[in-house]
């Protein structure tokens, strides 16, 4: 008996074919190239409606794991203030893709051009070869790195200011990007003299057994089925974990450097399967005193902005206001525009 349909789900997609995961004898898995990848530009390329061009190039992160950083510079008169460091972290279930899949390319390129800021996405270790906490890991490594890019690469030496350093991510890279804020904190990393100033989690990827209101309402969404939402937590969450994991259910046992968390920026909605679980987790945020900017329940499915040139433009635009406008959410608190939760 197929245990979707059980629930009765008109449709119970296979999310190995979905994707194009193969599973290997050895528990790693093939993935076909559904998705190209793009090179870099360091002589700079044009992007589509804007004016300033952004140059990038791949640098690397920890060679003993193979991982890397592809750095996006915009073009800049002479006289610009100093930008904004994001360090970004791509969506695909902690499972697809890369810092250089095209769609991930395009997105930083543009955030780069039209925030603007130096954009350094991380290519992180991959699931299930290697499991969570291997991209966390990866992520304390990305901060390292950019302590050290301070001095040492002159992209980010000549272009940023360090005190203004925001964590970004999008779907699972936002759930990255909220456990290193954690890490950060918890073992008091010196990155100096960075200063993390906020949090940026679009759609974050969370998750749980007990089936939210929103995931049995998009069980057949065209892009996190609730098939491949529980195939990526089998597969990236620790051998004999369940989706109540501290990595997935982040709600169910509030860590205690919660409290301490810089100002957050929340995107989700009101057709994406995760929507409850984004819900629950501004929520946590709010009681624990975080000050948050909840974007939350406008129209769109899961990763609509890779699609969707105008919600492309609409979510670089509230991560405009909130990066450039974060020394005002000094005190804590919550901000709810517009959208209730």
């Amino acid at each position: 008996m197929d245990p979707y349909k059980e629930l009765g789900f008109t449709e119970s997609k296979d999310p190995f074919k979905a994707f194009g995961l193969t599973v290997n004898q050895d528990g790693t898995i093939s993935r076909s190239s559904i998705v190209p990848l793009s090179p870099a530009f360091p002589d700079g390329e044009s992007l589509p409606g804007a004016t300033t061009t952004v140059s990038s190039k791949d640098v690397p992160l920890n060679p003993s794991h193979d991982t890397t950083v592809r750095l996006f510079l915009p073009s800049l008169p002479p006289s610009k203030s100093l930008l904004p460091l994001i360090i970004y972290f791509h969506g695909g279930g902690f499972v697809l893709f890369h810092a250089a899949s095209v769609p991930i390319h395009a997105s930083c390129a543009r955030f780069a051009a039209s925030l603007p800021a130096v954009v350094a996405s991380v290519d992180y270790r991959l699931a299930p070869e290697h499991r969570l906490p291997a991209a966390f890991d990866d992520a304390r490594d990305a901060l390292r790195w950019a302590q050290s890019a301070v001095s040492s690469e002159p992209w980010v030496r000549d272009f940023v200011d360090p005190t203004k350093l925001f964590l970004m991510g999008s779907s699972a890279g936002g759930n990255i990007c909220y456990h290193a804020a954690l890490d950060l904190i918890s073992t008091r990393l010196d990155i100096s003299p960075l200063r993390l100033s906020g949090l940026i989690l679009n759609q974050p990827y969370f998750g749980g057994i007990d089936r939210t209101t929103s995931e049995l309402a998009f069980a057949d969404d065209k892009v996190v089925s609730l098939p491949a939402n529980d195939l990526f937590w089998e597969l990236a969450l620790p051998l004999g974990s369940d989706r109540d994991h501290e990595y997935s259910n982040v709600v169910a046992k509030e860590a205690k450097e919660v409290k301490f968390l810089p100002p957050c920026l929340v995107r989700g909605l009101n057709e994406d399967p995760l929507f409850d679980r984004q819900k629950l987790f501004v929520e946590m945020l709010i009681r624990a005193g975080v000050t948050v900017v909840a974007k939350m329940g406008s129209s769109g499915h899961h990763g609509v902005e890779y699609l969707n040139p105008e919600k492309a433009a609409e979510m670089a635009t509230d991560v405009k206001n909130f990066v450039y406008s974060v020394a005002e959410f000094e005190a804590p608190g919550a901000i709810v525009p517009e959208q209730d939760l």
